[in-house]
């Protein structure tokens, strides 16, 4: 255990760039949930979905309370809604995607033709601008809703992000997320490892740190301190806040390959989202 604590610190203060020169990306994986699964050797795999409730008994109590009577059940109705109502010129979402909603489990996905990670949201502002409708915002507003309805349709899937072996500019998308995650920044001088892969379990304030392992399978997520649903690039932007650094752009490259690498270390996990927390 302290030697698979040591080699993870160490990747973190190198910013990850030792073991991308080394580590396929499946390996990677199975060194990230083999970590977890020896510091809390308790909680089951299938949990990591959850949060930081799969470690935190206290806080779960509380969440299975709240999820009594959702309060991201309006959202999926309002996405429904969406997804069902025809564009301007007749066309609906389901000409975008013809598998129907149940389709989270694939994104982020990689784009050969355009050399470039596409995510869900962005798959959707191209569907809308495609059919001659204004992009949504990606933080904010009517996005959550559609994304809350896609979540919800989406549930149990796995979570299976494929990073294509015969395009190196996949790979390359993905080593630059993982530096992202290992590389600290802001004042503070953290990075997401710090404080979700290093201190995962311990306390900040009042505020128990959650495992990154399943950070990605439950949103977008409805925040009581937001008071309303959030996409995961909201909550990243509010992270680099945090440590007092200089967000990137929502749904622009760095956030979009963080989301990529940090997504396919959550490969086999379950998908249970919109989901809430505090």
């Amino acid at each position: 255990m302290k030697h698979l604590l040591k080699k993870i610190a160490m990747l973190a203060v190198a910013g990850g760039i030792a073991a991308s020169a080394q580590a396929s990306p499946e390996a990677d994986r199975e060194a990230f949930q083999n970590f977890y699964k020896n510091r809390f050797a308790s909680v089951p795999m299938e949990e990591y979905p959850n949060g930081v409730y799969s470690i935190d008994p206290v806080g779960r109590e509380n969440w299975e309370a709240i999820e009594e009577f959702p309060p991201y059940e309006p959202f999926i109705d309002e996405g429904q809604a969406m997804w069902e109502k025809p564009f301007a010129n007749g066309k609906t979402y389901k000409d975008c995607f013809a598998d129907g909603p149940a389709i989270a489990g694939i994104y982020p996905l990689w784009d050969k033709k355009n050399g470039m990670v596409i995510t869900l949201p962005l798959a959707l502002n191209k569907c809308r601008e495609a059919n001659g409708e204004k992009p949504l915002k990606y933080k904010k507003g009517s996005i959550n809703d559609i994304l809350s309805y896609i979540a919800y349709e989406s549930r149990g899937q796995k979570t299976n992000v494929i990073i294509p072996k015969d395009d190196p500019r996949a790979l390359a998308a993905y080593e630059k997320g993982k530096k992202f995650y290992y590389t600290r920044r802001g004042q503070l001088n953290f990075s997401c490892a710090n404080c979700h892969l290093q201190n995962a379990g311990m306390n900040i304030r009042a505020d128990r740190l959650g495992p990154a392992l399943g950070h990605t399978t439950h949103f977008p997520v409805y925040r009581s301190k937001w008071g309303t649903v959030g996409t995961l690039h909201r909550r990243v932007t509010g992270c680099n806040k945090q440590v007092r650094a200089k967000p990137f752009k929502a749904q622009g490259e760095q956030y979009r390959n963080l989301e990529y690498f940090l997504t396919y270390m959550s490969n086999g996990l379950e998908l249970n989202g919109p989901g809430a927390r505090k």
